[in-house]
């Protein structure tokens, strides 16, 4: 019998982890944006977040798809503004993030590549900086790379960032509220792996 998703999600998938109770949080709209991870090796590219939404946070190059851009050319896009660097994208996964209180919700496709041209440089959004998927690695130039921050991530990067290394493509959504400090706090979550079709 296949899983029962949560509103929002669609496809063939298998359930990989949930967490959370209480009912999913309703929403009438969608927005669209993208976020990029860079992978080589067991290292991932990271930015923290310099102003604006997510701040002191890492994660991933993205933001909104602007009006008639593919959610391709918007990862492209905010990959080379807020680290200076080309890659070959390929979408990974899709979340969906919903905040009590909202009426809306995050839709975010996520996308990853194995190399990329040019060199990561910090911007006025974000500063890259590489973390070992391992704990912790060693880079080529015999630099400790620490290992993945996830104590300053969102909260639910910890259960699909895995899957994201493994090359597993995969569909989540998280429930949050915002406390009084303004943090966002995971409420609810599930996430499921996409059973290819071949």
């Amino acid at each position: 019998m296949p899983p029962i998703l949560p509103p929002g999600l669609e496809g063939n998938l298998i359930e990989y982890v949930q967490g959370g109770e209480g009912d999913w949080l309703p929403f009438d709209q969608k927005r669209f944006y993208t976020n990029a991870f860079i992978i080589q090796n067991d290292k991932i590219l990271l930015g923290l977040k310099k102003r604006g939404f997510g701040i002191n946070k890492y994660n991933g190059f993205g933001g909104k798809v602007e009006p008639g851009e593919t959610f391709t050319e918007a990862a492209m896009r905010e990959l080379k503004e807020e680290a200076g660097i080309d890659a070959p994208l390929e979408h990974a996964g899709s979340l969906l993030f919903m905040t009590k209180g909202a009426g809306w919700a995050f839709q975010i496709e996520i996308f990853s590549a194995h190399s990329y041209s040019g060199t990561p440089t910090e911007s006025d959004e974000m500063r890259p900086k590489w973390f070992s998927f391992a704990s912790p690695a060693t880079s080529d130039a015999d630099v400790m790379v620490p290992p993945i921050p996830y104590e300053t991530m969102w909260d639910g990067d910890i259960h699909w960032l895995p899957l994201l290394e493994q090359g597993r493509k995969f569909v989540g959504r998280i429930d949050s509220v915002t406390q009084d400090d303004g943090e966002f706090v995971m409420t609810r979550h599930w996430f499921g792996t996409v059973i290819s079709d071949n």
